[in-house]
C-alpha cells in the first residue's frame, strides 16, 4: 500500500498525481493486472515463445505504420 501525505496548501490534483506516480514506480499495478484473470501455468519455454511471437507481430505492425505514412 502506497502512502502519500498531503503537504500544506497542496491541491487534490497534485496529491493524486504523486500517488499515481508512486503506484506506477512500485510495480504493484502490473502485478494486480496480471492476476486479474486466471491464466494456465505454462512452461518457461512456452512463455518465451509466446513473447517472441508477440514482439515480432508488434515490430511488423510498427513497420507497416511507418511505411503507411509515406
Amino acid at each position: 500500500m502506497q502512502l502519500v501525505i498531503r503537504k500544506d496548501h497542496e491541491s487534490f490534483e497534485n496529491l493524486l498525481r504523486r500517488f499515481n506516480r508512486k503506484v506506477l514506480q512500485s510495480g504493484n499495478l502490473t502485478i494486480v493486472k496480471s492476476r486479474q484473470y486466471y491464466t494456465k501455468p505454462l512452461s518457461k519455454r512456452e512463455q518465451r515463445e509466446i513473447a517472441i511471437r508477440k514482439k515480432s507481430r508488434k515490430d511488423i505492425k510498427m513497420k507497416q505504420q511507418l511505411y503507411k505514412g509515406f
